[in-house]
Protein backbone atom coordinates (compact mmCIF):
# COMPACT_ATOMS: atom_id res chain seq x y z
CA UNK A 1 0.00 0.00 0.00
CA UNK A 2 1.07 3.47 -0.41
CA UNK A 3 -0.45 6.88 0.33
CA UNK A 4 -0.68 9.75 -2.25
CA UNK A 5 2.18 11.38 -0.67
CA UNK A 6 4.60 8.49 -0.91
CA UNK A 7 3.17 8.23 -4.57
CA UNK A 8 3.88 12.03 -5.31
CA UNK A 9 6.97 11.43 -4.05
CA UNK A 10 8.58 7.77 -4.35
CA UNK A 11 11.22 7.47 -7.17
CA UNK A 12 9.29 6.53 -10.75
CA UNK A 13 11.22 3.24 -10.79
CA UNK A 14 10.00 1.73 -7.21
CA UNK A 15 5.75 2.63 -8.08
CA UNK A 16 6.28 1.18 -12.04
CA UNK A 17 6.14 -2.19 -11.37
CA UNK A 18 2.51 -2.04 -9.56
CA UNK A 19 1.13 0.72 -12.12
CA UNK A 20 2.40 -1.52 -15.28
CA UNK A 21 0.22 -4.52 -13.18
CA UNK A 22 -2.86 -1.54 -13.19
CA UNK A 23 -2.50 -1.43 -16.97
CA UNK A 24 0.88 -2.76 -18.77
CA UNK A 25 1.04 0.16 -20.75
CA UNK A 26 4.31 1.77 -20.38
CA UNK A 27 3.61 5.26 -21.92
CA UNK A 28 0.51 5.11 -19.26
CA UNK A 29 2.52 4.76 -16.38
CA UNK A 30 5.03 7.18 -17.49
CA UNK A 31 2.16 10.03 -18.07
CA UNK A 32 0.84 8.78 -14.69
CA UNK A 33 4.00 9.61 -12.99
CA UNK A 34 4.83 12.30 -15.41
CA UNK A 35 1.61 14.36 -14.19
CA UNK A 36 2.71 14.06 -10.24
CA UNK A 37 2.42 15.52 -8.22
CA UNK A 38 -1.46 14.93 -7.50
CA UNK A 39 -4.03 16.65 -5.15
CA UNK A 40 -6.14 14.27 -3.88
CA UNK A 41 -6.42 10.30 -5.38
CA UNK A 42 -9.84 11.19 -6.76
CA UNK A 43 -7.26 13.73 -9.36
CA UNK A 44 -4.93 10.93 -9.71
CA UNK A 45 -7.62 8.17 -10.56
CA UNK A 46 -9.43 10.69 -13.40
CA UNK A 47 -5.84 11.07 -14.76
CA UNK A 48 -5.40 7.35 -14.98
CA UNK A 49 -8.81 6.94 -16.67
CA UNK A 50 -8.51 9.59 -19.13
CA UNK A 51 -4.97 8.21 -20.01
CA UNK A 52 -6.62 5.09 -20.31
CA UNK A 53 -9.22 6.38 -22.44
CA UNK A 54 -6.30 7.62 -25.21
CA UNK A 55 -4.81 3.98 -25.42
CA UNK A 56 -3.90 3.34 -29.09
CA UNK A 57 -4.67 -0.42 -30.46
CA UNK A 58 -1.29 -1.68 -30.12
CA UNK A 59 -1.15 -0.50 -26.23
CA UNK A 60 -4.87 -2.25 -25.84
CA UNK A 61 -3.05 -4.99 -27.37
CA UNK A 62 -0.47 -5.47 -25.15
CA UNK A 63 -2.25 -4.69 -22.03
CA UNK A 64 -4.21 -7.70 -22.85
CA UNK A 65 -1.51 -9.85 -22.92
CA UNK A 66 -1.11 -9.44 -19.53
CA UNK A 67 -4.54 -10.66 -18.60
CA UNK A 68 -5.57 -14.08 -18.15
CA UNK A 69 -8.52 -15.84 -19.85
CA UNK A 70 -12.10 -15.64 -17.98
CA UNK A 71 -12.33 -18.99 -15.95
CA UNK A 72 -8.93 -19.96 -16.13
CA UNK A 73 -7.39 -20.77 -12.64
CA UNK A 74 -4.75 -17.96 -12.07
CA UNK A 75 -1.22 -19.16 -10.67
CA UNK A 76 1.52 -17.27 -9.01
CA UNK A 77 2.19 -15.54 -6.21
CA UNK A 78 2.81 -11.98 -8.08
CA UNK A 79 0.15 -8.57 -7.65
CA UNK A 80 -1.37 -9.03 -10.65
CA UNK A 81 -2.41 -12.93 -10.13
CA UNK A 82 -3.58 -12.14 -6.88
CA UNK A 83 -5.84 -9.49 -8.24
CA UNK A 84 -7.17 -11.66 -10.93
CA UNK A 85 -7.67 -13.90 -8.93
CA UNK A 86 -10.11 -11.44 -6.80
CA UNK A 87 -11.80 -9.60 -9.97
CA UNK A 88 -12.91 -13.35 -11.12
CA UNK A 89 -13.71 -14.51 -7.50
CA UNK A 90 -17.76 -15.12 -9.38
CA UNK A 91 -16.10 -17.21 -12.19
CA UNK A 92 -15.36 -20.98 -11.90
CA UNK A 93 -17.90 -22.02 -9.09
CA UNK A 94 -20.65 -24.08 -11.74
CA UNK A 95 -19.07 -26.35 -13.98
CA UNK A 96 -21.75 -26.14 -16.34
CA UNK A 97 -21.22 -22.34 -16.44
CA UNK A 98 -17.39 -22.66 -16.60
CA UNK A 99 -17.54 -25.03 -19.47
CA UNK A 100 -19.60 -22.52 -21.70
CA UNK A 101 -16.79 -19.85 -20.51
CA UNK A 102 -14.48 -21.57 -22.25
CA UNK A 103 -16.17 -22.19 -25.21
CA UNK A 104 -17.10 -18.50 -25.51
CA UNK A 105 -13.45 -17.99 -24.71
CA UNK A 106 -12.08 -19.83 -27.72
CA UNK A 107 -15.03 -18.63 -29.81
CA UNK A 108 -14.21 -15.12 -29.10
CA UNK A 109 -10.58 -15.66 -29.93
CA UNK A 110 -11.39 -16.90 -33.42
CA UNK A 111 -13.75 -14.20 -33.97
CA UNK A 112 -11.94 -11.38 -32.73
CA UNK A 113 -8.08 -12.49 -32.32
CA UNK A 114 -7.59 -11.84 -29.03
CA UNK A 115 -8.21 -12.58 -24.99
CA UNK A 116 -11.76 -11.83 -24.05
CA UNK A 117 -11.79 -8.98 -21.17
CA UNK A 118 -13.99 -7.83 -19.21
CA UNK A 119 -13.74 -6.03 -15.82
CA UNK A 120 -15.16 -8.92 -14.00
CA UNK A 121 -15.28 -7.31 -10.37
CA UNK A 122 -18.72 -7.79 -8.66
CA UNK A 123 -20.07 -10.05 -12.07
CA UNK A 124 -21.40 -13.62 -11.65
CA UNK A 125 -19.98 -16.28 -14.19
CA UNK A 126 -23.20 -15.83 -15.87
CA UNK A 127 -23.25 -12.49 -16.44
CA UNK A 128 -20.01 -12.74 -17.73
CA UNK A 129 -21.13 -15.26 -19.65
CA UNK A 130 -23.88 -13.21 -21.39
CA UNK A 131 -21.54 -10.61 -21.72
CA UNK A 132 -19.69 -12.57 -23.74
CA UNK A 133 -22.34 -14.20 -26.12
CA UNK A 134 -23.31 -10.38 -26.66
CA UNK A 135 -20.23 -9.26 -28.12
CA UNK A 136 -19.73 -11.47 -29.90
CA UNK A 137 -21.97 -10.27 -32.78
CA UNK A 138 -20.01 -6.81 -32.12
CA UNK A 139 -17.92 -6.06 -35.60
CA UNK A 140 -14.76 -5.56 -34.82
CA UNK A 141 -15.02 -1.91 -34.15
CA UNK A 142 -17.47 -1.96 -31.71
CA UNK A 143 -15.90 -4.75 -29.86
CA UNK A 144 -12.21 -2.77 -30.12
CA UNK A 145 -14.41 -0.07 -28.27
CA UNK A 146 -15.90 -2.18 -25.37
CA UNK A 147 -12.22 -4.07 -24.86
CA UNK A 148 -10.63 -0.14 -24.52
CA UNK A 149 -12.99 0.70 -22.21
CA UNK A 150 -13.18 -2.59 -19.93
CA UNK A 151 -9.44 -2.21 -20.09
CA UNK A 152 -9.65 1.29 -18.39
CA UNK A 153 -12.19 0.34 -15.50
CA UNK A 154 -9.39 -2.76 -14.51
CA UNK A 155 -6.85 -0.39 -14.69
CA UNK A 156 -8.52 2.99 -12.59
CA UNK A 157 -10.36 -0.32 -10.49
CA UNK A 158 -6.17 -1.94 -9.80
CA UNK A 159 -4.75 1.83 -9.35
CA UNK A 160 -7.28 1.98 -6.29
CA UNK A 161 -5.98 -0.96 -5.46
CA UNK A 162 -2.85 0.27 -5.16
CA UNK A 163 -3.80 2.83 -2.10
CA UNK A 164 -6.02 0.28 -0.90
CA UNK A 165 -3.74 -2.89 0.09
Amino acid sequence: MVTLSEFNSTAGDRLRPDLLTCCDVPAWVDSLLADRPYADIDGLLARADELAGALTGADVNRALAAHPRIGERVSGTGTGSAWSRQEQAGVGQDAAVSAQLLDGNRAYEQRFGRVFLICATGLSAEQILTNLRERLTNDDAAEAAVVAGELRKIAVLRLRKVFEQ
